[in-house]
């Protein structure tokens, strides 16, 4: 089992920042990839960016150029620095985890609001 515990969401301008984390605890396997997606309402869950546990890195395209994600290895932590938010990037965001050896595990979900 792993717990994947959320924060950083809220409120915030459109051309503002916000950075989420996202905490991973349990069987934690060496070999992982971590990630954000996010579910506006009346859409689908998409991928935002995930990495590796090596550190390759991959990104929607809509976020290219404005969202970073990064890692600490050590503490099974993954960041989602987010800036010149849209009202678009408005979202409910959850963090993911997943190997090639396990189910994927998810965070209970941040919301992410960005205002005109």
């Amino acid at each position: 089992q792993v717990q994947l515990v959320e924060s950083g969401g809220g409120l915030v301008q459109a051309g503002g920042s916000l950075r989420l984390s996202c905490a991973a605890s349990g069987s934690i396997f060496s070999r992982n990839r971590m990630g954000w997606y996010r579910q506006a309402p009346g859409k689908q869950r998409e991928l935002v960016a995930d990495i590796t546990s090596g550190g390759f890195t991959n990104y929607a395209d809509s976020v290219k150029g404005r969202f970073t994600i990064s890692r600490d290895n050590a503490k099974t932590t993954v960041y989602l620095q987010m800036n010149n938010l849209k009202p678009e990037d408005t979202a409910v965001y959850y963090c993911g985890y997943y190997t090639d050896l396990t189910n994927p595990y998810w965070g209970q979900g941040t919301q992410v609001t960005v205002s005109s």
